[in-house]
C-alpha cells in the first residue's frame, strides 16, 4: 500500500509532483534555518543595558518575502496544473482495455464489456495495456484506491468518474476504498493482478469459459440451486442474480468478502454460514445452513475456477 512505490505511469506522475514539492520544501527549511541561526548568533544579547536599534521597516525585505513565496508557489504550480491536465481526461484512449468498475456497500464489481467476463474484488489487467475505468456507484459514495498504481478516484451514485493509466510490471496490487462508506467501510478492499502477456490471454479464455461441475461436489452445487443464493448471484449455466458478486468463477480469486480473508474450505464454509459475524452490516443474510451444508456449498464455489 506504499505509494512511493510506483507501478504505473500515473503512480509515476502524482510521485514526480510530490518530489518536486519536497525538495522545495526542503530548501525553504534550510534557508529559513539558516537565517534563524544567524540570527540567534549574530543579534544575541551581548549588553543587558544597551537597547539595540529600533527598526519600524524595511522596504526589500517586505517586498522579498512577498515576492520569494509567489515564486515557490508558481514552481508547484505549474507541474502540478500539467500533471492534473494529464491524468483528468475523461477520453478513452485509443486500443485501451475498457473496465467498469462498480462500488457496493461492501465490495467492488468489475465487468469488461468487450471480453463478455466480470469478476468481484480482484481486478485483472494485462502489463504494458493502457486501462480506462469507467466508475460509477449504486449505493453511497465509496472511493477506488489502489496506492501503487495511482488514483484516487470517487465512485459516485449517478456519475460516471473515469482514471486511465498503464500498469508498468507484472505483480498483484493492494486497494482499499478510501471513503467512509458505512460500518463495513474498512472490510472493502480489493486487488489488482497484473498479468504478462503471457498469461493474460490464458486467464481472459478461463474466465470465458463455463465451469464444470465435478462429481465429488455434486451437493453442494444442488444446495447452492435451490436455496436463495440464485436470487443474488451469477453463476454462468445456474443463476442469474445480479445483487450480490459475480461466483461464475469463484474458485479462481484468492480472497472471500472483498479481500478480508483467504478463500480456504473453512473461510467460505464460514462466510456462507454466518457473513455478519465475519462482516458487520453485510448485505448477505444467513441462510440457516447447517456446517456440513455450508462446506458442502463452500466446497462447490472453490471448484469453479
Amino acid at each position: 500500500m506504499s505509494t512511493v512505490m510506483a507501478r504505473s505511469d500515473f503512480a509515476r506522475a502524482i510521485n514526480e509532483v510530490y518530489g518536486i514539492i519536497t525538495w522545495v520544501t526542503i530548501g525553504i527549511f534550510v534557508v529559513v534555518a539558516a537565517v534563524l541561526l544567524y540570527v540567534i548568533i549574530r543579534y544575541r544579547e551581548r549588553d543587558a543595558e544597551r537597547r539595540p536599534r529600533q527598526i519600524r521597516g524595511h522596504s526589500l525585505l517586505e517586498i522579498g518575502w512577498t515576492i520569494a513565496p509567489a515564486l515557490v508557489l508558481l514552481i508547484i504550480a505549474i507541474p502540478t496544473i500539467q500533471i492534473i491536465f494529464r491524468t483528468q481526461s475523461a477520453a478513452r484512449p485509443a486500443g485501451a482495455l475498457e473496465v467498469d468498475v462498480r462500488g457496493h456497500q461492501w465490495w467492488w464489481e468489475f465487468r469488461y464489456p468487450s471480453l463478455e467476463i466480470a469478476t468481484a474484488n480482484e481486478l485483472h489487467l494485462p502489463v504494458g495495456q493502457t486501462v480506462y475505468l469507467k466508475m460509477e456507484g449504486p449505493d453511497v459514495i465509496h472511493s477506488f484506491w489502489v496506492p501503487r498504481l495511482g488514483g484516487k478516484r470517487d465512485v459516485i451514485p449517478g456519475r460516471i468518474n473515469t482514471l486511465t493509466f498503464t500498469p508498468e510490471a507484472p505483480g498483484e496490487y493492494l486497494g482499499q476504498c478510501a471513503e467512509f462508506c458505512g460500518i463495513s467501510h474498512a472490510n472493502m478492499r480489493m486487488r489488482v493482478i497484473v498479468h504478462p502477456r503471457a498469461t493474460w490471454a490464458a486467464w481472459v479464455a478461463d474466465q470465458q469459459a463455463v465451469p464444470a461441475t465435478a462429481a465429488a461436489v455434486a451437493d453442494g452445487a444442488a444446495l447452492f440451486a435451490r436455496s436463495a443464493c440464485v436470487g443474488c448471484h451469477t453463476i454462468l449455466g445456474v443463476s442469474a442474480g445480479v445483487i450480490g458478486p459475480d461466483l461464475t468463477h469463484f474458485g479462481s480469486r484468492g480472497t472471500v468478502a472483498a479481500g478480508i480473508l483467504p478463500s480456504t474450505l473453512d473461510n467460505v464454509a464460514a462466510w456462507v454460514k454466518d457473513p455478519q459475524a465475519l462482516k458487520p452490516g453485510v448485505k448477505m443474510p444467513a441462510l440457516g445452513l447447517t456446517d456440513e451444508q455450508a462446506r458442502a456449498v463452500a466446497a462447490y464455489l472453490l471448484s469453479l475456477k
